[in-house]
């Protein structure tokens, strides 16, 4: 199934009208996704209906093998891309509309928020979004509270603390802390990687 040009556009970092006629796309997404998600989290659905609820709100089938735990949010939900192995915890935000991908083996903390939209910073388009899309590459561990802001890429193995907010990209093998987020050391166990 093609996504409509709206879609296309978020996922491509374009900025979008928010008076625009396609931008009520968005809004109907948004509305399915809310109710696919109260379902979700409803406490008495199993691990099948949760991956099931899950995979109509993504569009595509949820691996078996990733961990996705109740409760679970998002404001937008088609532009979640789950990989392998990936472990998500309790009271995750997505806000996905410029695209979240989670990379084999990724780990989410509890209460982690990972943010692709920002609005415009001309007051006379205050309203419109740009989006950026994150990646959390294979086997990175995003801590409890973390708060990752649009276009940020957390590479491969990397750590991001409890409590950080990265504002800018993690490289590989690196544990970065604090608010804005900043490099701490390289992650123990991990080959020295400097040319």
């Amino acid at each position: 199934m093609t996504e409509s040009a709206i879609f296309q556009r978020a996922l491509a970092g374009k900025p979008l009208d928010f008076t625009g006629e396609d931008f009520q796309e968005i809004n109907q997404t948004v509305q399915r996704t809310q109710e696919l998600l109260k379902k979700f989290n409803h406490i008495d659905q199993t691990v099948e209906q949760r991956r099931a609820t899950l995979s109509q709100v993504v569009g595509y089938s949820v691996p078996a093998s990733a961990e996705i735990n109740a409760p679970v949010h998002s404001d937008f939900g088609p532009h979640i891309f789950i990989s392998d192995h990936v472990f998500v915890n309790q009271g995750v935000m997505f806000v996905d509309l410029g695209g979240i991908y989670l990379g084999d083996g990724a780990l989410i903390g509890p209460g982690a928020m990972l943010i692709t939209v920002n609005h415009l910073e001309d007051p006379a388009h205050r309203r419109d979004v740009q989006a950026q899309a994150i990646h959390i590459e294979k086997n990175a561990w995003v801590g409890a509270g973390a708060m990752i802001l649009p276009g940020v890429t957390v590479g491969e193995n990397a750590i991001v603390g409890a409590g950080a907010i990265v504002t800018k990209d993690v490289p590989a093998n690196m544990i970065v802390v604090g608010s804005p987020a900043r490099v701490l050391r390289r992650v123990k166990g991990t080959a020295d990687q400097r040319d």
